[in-house]
């Protein structure tokens, strides 16, 4: 019978671990590539914004007696042109020229095209129609000769080369928030803010721009570099800035004819706008971590392979020394999994302990942010990372500690030995992949069969668990297919290649009543049929009670109670499994009243000394409030994480 198997010690207190989440400096700093381009531009914009100040020369001052002296000349550092102006002097001038082109007509660009992108996207049908017409008519003609035509239609000069550019990439900026916003438009947030009565154009203000923003962002911020490019590339041409005015590209233009003579003239104007778009670009991907609303958090956008591992010396120092059952397929022995999200320190998982036997049932059971998905993430080692980490306790797969293993190793037992049905199957399933091809994939992976056979064992699969007409079924894509046989895909998936443990993560939460039965059905016989152990995890404990030998009841991160369900759940000991029971209406006694459980469960970076859950317990005393409280057996294979409990077994 699973048991409790050893007490794990509770980690250290930090000194600070609610100091609150990253500011927008550090969420910018983080990333080492972006912090090298921001130090490069935050170089270039002080020396232009010191221009003023600076001891430097007339950069209009011609001097045809010291023309085209070379580096390193006395009083001109970078030399001089070809009229004898010195090159310093009118390389921060001309610097502060192109970056101000260069970001007004960034904006201008982006505040025209983003506008069209925004309206297209939102209504749709014939203002999406003509817009975009307009912009593909414009997209239609090489942007470099459509800027041409348009300077040479004004007539050269600074201003008039700024608007050319500025015309030319409008159509980009339309053509990339139109498709952000169209994967947004249609979510049910936008749906429910017009339910609620906002206008149009507040919808697209406050629903659609902030979702949108970070694309906006990023298009900008490449921009900008490609549009200094493009200023540079009409003065080069004589269509920009008109003699004596510099700026970047007028340089290069002037130094083009004297690279065999003086090299210097182009090659250093050359350099700094290799070095202000290669600045520009590096800062905007850190800009995207400070605006996108889902990565403030302090979580990034591609998690790793395999969720990091503390030291084996700092996570197994905290176990003791309790025997290991020699009959246990899936040993978790004092798990802790933590997410740090900028100083702040969540224990999503705090010294979870179980054991699962071959051919076995258990659940986990516990309200939502109980630490359940966490735990049984970890086995796998799927938590994100960055911000989660295993930092205690050794998870045992037939005696081998896998949360310290390769990931050669865990993406072998992944899908194979150990199997994972997820939560909802319409985000776990590729939506451009048949479901047929993705069991096979799976099957492929693991077995070497050829793609043939593996279609073959795919159908029957889906034959297995109960999808109708699976042949035919097997090509069509997730969207296509219900939630139930979507469900029924994911368990295909998973007994794919006879795991020997399944891990089911609430897989009935998103399905009907009737379809609940039957996967919870399905699932029992196929583990009946194939001799596997599950560990199924659900927030109803009438599920858990139909379907699981032993329950483990989790409260904060850690099990409250534990043992076989008949004893657990008719015999209840911790008050928080007596409150989760009271919950449950029972049919044929409709005089009894439904009891919910006061308060709400504590976060998981800010969990109360002692009993976690006293704060809520109208039973609580003094001595629940302080000291750790440990895991004591209370009778034949019941544990439960209680001081009254324990007293009175005691």
């Amino acid at each position: 019978m699973n048991v409790a198997i050893e007490k794990a010690t509770p980690a250290p207190e930090p000194a600070d671990t609610r100091a609150g989440r990253p500011s927008a400096w550090k969420l910018l700093t983080r990333n080492g590539v972006t912090s090298v381009g921001l130090a490069l531009l935050a170089i270039i914009v002080v020396i232009v914004l010191l221009a003023p100040v600076l001891p430097l020369a007339n950069p209009d001052a011609a001097d045809a007696v010291h023309r085209l002296q070379p580096p390193f000349s006395s009083g001109h550092i970078f030399g001089t042109d070809q009229v004898g102006r010195d090159i310093l002097s009118r390389l921060i001038w001309g610097t502060g020229v192109s970056l101000a082109v260069g970001v007004v007509a960034a904006a201008a660009a982006a505040a025209i095209g983003s506008a069209i992108g925004l309206c297209a996207a939102f209504y749709g049908r014939y203002v999406d129609m003509v817009l975009m017409r307009g912009v593909d008519m414009l997209m239609a003609f090489p942007y470099l000769l459509l800027a041409l035509a348009i300077v040479a239609a004004l007539g050269p000069g600074l201003l008039n080369a700024m608007f050319a550019i500025i015309v030319v990439n409008i159509p980009f900026f339309a053509r990339a928030v139109r498709g952000a916003t169209l994967s947004v438009v249609r979510a049910d947030f936008i749906a429910a803010a017009r339910l609620s009565g906002l206008s149009d154009l507040r919808i697209i203000a406050s629903e659609l721009f902030p979702n949108i923003l970070p694309t906006i962002v990023i298009t900008a911020s490449t921009t900008v570099g490609w549009m200094i490019l493009e200023t540079a590339g009409l003065s080069f041409l004589g269509l920009g800035a008109q003699p004596p005015q510099a700026d970047l590209g007028g340089m290069l233009g002037d130094g083009r004819n004297l690279i065999e003579v003086a090299p210097h003239v182009a090659t250093i104007p050359g350099i700094v706008i290799l070095l202000v778009a290669i600045g520009i670009n590096l800062v905007g991907d850190g800009l995207r971590d400070v605006l996108d609303p889902k990565l403030k958090s302090g979580g990034l956008a591609r998690a790793h392979a395999k969720t990091a591992v503390a030291p084996p010396d700092q996570r197994l120092g905290r176990l003791s020394s309790a025997p290991l059952d020699p009959h246990s397929l899936l040993s978790v022995r004092g798990l802790e999994t933590h997410f740090t999200i900028g100083r702040e320190i969540h224990r999503a998982v705090g010294g979870v302990s179980f054991a699962v036997k071959p051919g076995e049932a258990i659940g986990l059971v516990g309200e939502s942010g109980s630490g359940k998905t966490v735990t049984a993430l970890s086995i796998l080692g799927l938590v994100a990372t960055p911000p989660g980490k295993i930092v205690g306790g050794a998870i045992l797969y037939r005696g081998d500690d896998i949360a310290d293993t390769s990931l050669a190793h865990l993406q072998e037992i992944r899908g194979n030995r150990i199997a994972y049905v997820f939560q909802d199957p319409l985000t776990t399933l590729n939506p451009l992949i048949t479901v047929g091809e993705q069991v096979a994939e799976t099957i492929r992976r693991h077995r070497g069969l050829k793609r043939a056979e593996a279609w073959r064992e795919a159908v029957r699969l889906l034959e297995a668990v109960h999808i109708p007409d699976a042949a035919a079924r097997a090509r069509s894509y997730p969207h296509e297919l219900s939630g139930g046989q979507r469900q029924r895909v994911g368990i295909a998936m998973a007994v794919a290649n006879g795991p020997e443990l399944i891990v089911a993560d609430e897989p009935t939460t998103a399905l009907d009543v009737t379809t609940q039965a039957q996967v919870l059905k399905l699932l029992n016989e196929l583990r009946h049929e194939r001799g596997a152990a599950l560990v199924f995890i659900s927030h109803d404990v009438g599920v858990i009670a139909e379907l699981c030998d032993v329950v483990h009841v989790m409260y904060g991160g850690r099990i409250v109670e534990s043992g076989p369900v008949g004893v657990v759940f008719n015999s209840p000991q911790h008050p928080y499994t007596q409150r989760l029971l009271a919950c449950v209406p029972e049919l044929g006694r409709p005089e009894r009243l439904i009891q919910p459980i006061p308060g709400i469960p504590p976060a998981a970076n800010a969990l109360p000394p002692g009993c976690a859950f006293a704060p809520r317990c109208q039973l609580a005393e003094a001595r629940c409030r302080s000291g750790a409280i440990e895991l004591s057996r209370i009778g034949p294979d019941h544990w439960a994480r209680c001081v009254r409990a324990a007293a009175g077994n005691a």
